[in-house]
């Protein structure tokens, strides 16, 4: 970036010492000046400020009440208690010191079969919970089967799974839990087992998880505190509440709750790209993307965003982003376009590539290697090709709406590209000083120096904007001549560098697609960008390593880790489960001969509307047993694939929903704003819940049309 004025030098006959009352003067005049400059906002901003005054006031005591709920409640270490049982030798035990408890909370762990549930196998376990009357009664009944569990178990009886179920107390009775083997040959089969009591219906437990995913939802929205905060008060609500209940996690179970592999793979790909951003690399691909397009900003926009969405079908969304986000900021700054709205139609379309393929996105994925549903013949080749039919539909009618969408928006900078780069030259000189803690003297000294350098640019703007008069054209005619310019001025810096990062980036994404196909690779996405971005340190040969770190989004990280948090939280308190048994009921009701096409519209606008508010991972990973025993159910008669098929397009396209329903917008976001570019929740809303119902609607009408009218369900 070219910087105005840039000497900074002061003259050799003045000392260090004798300047720093001088200093001090300037940072003060600088404050001033940017205190007066901040006055002339809008009235939105004055009711934002009122609601922030507001917020604070009130934060304190709510947030101060909740830490004393989440203190006053011990973790629940319930020990283990091992057993064995056979078809000759079951296990009871009573329970009497549940006293006011409303649900039991049971988990059993033993070489059960993985995500099937109430499904008869030759071999299983029954566990049966049955209750009395009240002990205090004089005449007590018989013991009556409140509900029957069956697990089955698989053939491996070394592999250990653990299953949880919650079962609610009818009265205040004696329980009775009963665990007994059902085994086609002499044997005895070993479990562990815990139970635990929550003071809580499940009803309660939904409608506060629903409050507290409001809430967050709230301060994003209003940005009365920055995203990841929200997350973070978000998760300490929900920990709070499951306190209460009676189910507070350990400070280890709550760390487990976060995948790693996601943050791993977050901060290997931005250290490779905080390096590779070092080449000038960027700036040539912008001028390239720039000649390519013929000066034509909407087929410019066209390519980027149909490059993304191919690109993401094999990679992972957020690697595609944190590739593209930095070439896309440096192509819009050459061209004196507002990067907001560019980068937000790249992310949509690139959450929609991502569902063309099996290896696209996290939900896809997570179908494919379910052990059951490839036994079924949804394999890797059959669900690629059922989806990438229906997502090249997709592809092709968002392109249009998407520039019905861009039909009045300005793409173009209001202002001309000489001042748009000193506004945002005055911001980054701002944020800089900002980030300066003034411990000692010198770094006071050098905080008032980049204040005041901001005042003088502060000045140098108003004169600009007093004497230049404006007129930008839509479509650039000398783009030709401006080519040559910015050939001559936006080069590759360092070859020696680039070619190292291009050898180190290549192999990690050639190892991204070889992880994906080839099984014999035990590396996860994590390990490999990681082990990336260590060899490219050690290449490199950076000194410099807190510059390199300075360049990772660390809030990003954050918001992630607390994300994880308050979606695992949110599930403990039975939010998704909720959510997925109250959809397999609407199903039940419709008649048969319509259930088929109802039961694919409601899927996938359940997951698609889901999938936008809370994290379509945990939500996928729920549905997928739900969906399955709906299928085998012989009074419903519904075929298994047109329901995973309906997931997976939900769950996929919903992410365009809101700016936290994906993983790839959070990072696009974040990356933009640490280059001053950020735009809010509202603005990626306005782009990217029309262009998810769009989507939704054509994904919806092609699974429609070829399960229900053509048949195509084996």
């Amino acid at each position: 970036m070219a910087l105005h004025n840039p000497d900074f030098a002061t003259d050799d006959d003045d000392s260090w010492d004798n300047s720093s009352a001088e200093f001090e003067q300037r940072f003060q005049l600088g404050s001033e000046m940017t205190s007066l400059s901040r006055s002339a906002s809008s009235e939105k901003y004055e009711i934002l400020d009122n609601l922030h005054v507001k917020f604070s006031l009130s934060k304190m005591s709510r947030y101060f009440s909740v830490f004393i709920l989440f203190g006053i409640y011990p973790d629940q270490g319930v020990s283990w208690q091992m057993l064995a049982v056979s078809p000759l030798e079951s296990f009871s035990m009573n329970l009497t010191d549940f006293h006011d408890s409303a649900l039991l909370k049971l988990d059993i762990g033993g070489p059960f079969v993985a995500d099937v549930v109430n499904q008869q196998a030759e071999d299983y376990i029954l566990v049966q919970i049955s209750q009395t009357e009240d002990a205090g009664s004089r005449r007590r009944r018989q013991q009556q089967v409140v509900y029957n569990w069956s697990l089955p178990l698989s053939s491996r009886r070394n592999h250990q799974i653990i299953t949880t179920r919650t079962f609610q107390i009818p009265n205040r009775g004696t329980i009775f839990i009963n665990i007994q083997a059902f085994l086609q040959e002499p044997g005895s089969v070993p479990l562990s087992m815990k139970h635990q009591y929550l003071h809580a219906n499940i009803e309660a437990q939904v409608t506060i998880a629903s409050i507290i995913l409001v809430g967050v939802y709230v301060l994003i929205i209003l940005e009365i505190v920055h995203r990841t905060l929200a997350a973070m008060l978000g998760s300490l609500a929900a920990l709070a509440t499951l306190a209460i209940v009676g189910e507070r996690p350990s400070m280890v179970k709550v760390v487990e709750w976060i995948d790693y592999e996601t943050l791993a793979l977050l901060f290997g790909m931005m250290v490779l790209v905080a390096i590779f951003s070092e080449t000038g690399f960027f700036d040539y691909c912008a001028v390239k993307a720039y000649r390519f397009s013929r000066g034509k900003v909407w087929a410019m926009i066209t390519l980027l965003c149909l490059f993304a969405a191919i690109l993401s079908a094999f990679l992972d969304n957020v690697t595609t982003m944190l590739l593209f986000t930095p070439v896309t900021i440096r192509l819009c700054e050459v061209l004196n376009l507002d990067p907001r709205h560019v980068l937000i139609a790249e992310v949509i379309f690139t959450n929609i590539g991502g569902a063309a393929t099996a290896v696209g996105d996290p939900p896809n994925v997570i179908i494919v290697s379910k052990q059951e549903l490839r036994k079924k013949g949804l394999d890797f080749a059959a669900f690629t090709g059922h989806m990438f039919v229906g997502i090249c539909l997709v592809v092709l009618v968002s392109f249009p709406f998407l520039r019905l969408l861009y039909w009045n928006k300005k793409l173009y900078n209001k202002e001309p590209s000489e001042i748009v780069e000193l506004k945002h030259e005055i911001y980054v000189w701002r944020l800089t000083a900002q980030r300066i803690n003034p411990a000692s003297r010198e770094e006071t000294a050098v905080k008032c120096l980049l204040m005041q350098k901001v005042l003088t640019l502060e000045m140098l703007l108003r004169k600009k904007l007093r004497t230049f008069h404006r007129q930008i054209s839509q479509e650039d005619k000398n783009w030709e001549t401006n080519i040559q310019e910015l050939q001559k001025k936006h080069r590759i810096t360092d070859k020696i560098l680039l070619i190292k990062c291009l050898t180190v980036l290549g192999c990690v994404i050639l190892m991204f697609f070889l992880n994906s196909f080839v099984p014999g690779i035990y590396l996860d996405l994590g390990w490999i960008a990681m082990l990336g971005a260590i060899w490219l340190l050690v290449l490199a040969d950076i000194h410099d390593f807190e510059m390199i770190l300075n360049r990772v989004e660390w809030a990003t990280l954050l918001f992630f880790a607390a994300l994880f948090i308050l979606m695992e939280a949110l599930a403990h308190l039975h939010l998704i489960d909720y959510i997925g048994e109250q959809t397999a009921l609407l199903i039940k009701v419709v008649p048969e001969d319509q259930r088929l096409a109802v039961a694919i519209i409601l899927v996938l606008w359940v997951s698609a509307l889901a999938s936008s508010v809370i994290d379509n991972i945990p939500f996928t990973t729920t549905m997928i047993p739900v969906l399955l025993n709906l299928s085998k159910d012989p009074d419903v008669n519904l075929p298994m694939k047109p329901l995973i098929f309906s997931l997976a397009m939900g769950a996929c396209l919903g992410g365009n929903g809101t700016l936290i329903g994906a993983s790839a917008n959070v990072v696009c976001a974040g990356i933009a704003e640490q280059h001053g570019y950020g735009f809010s929740f509202m603005e990626f809303f306005r782009l990217g819940f029309p262009m998810m119902v769009v989507s939704c609607t054509i994904g919806m009408c092609y699974l429609l049309v070829a399960h229900v009218v053509v048949g195509w369900n084996t």
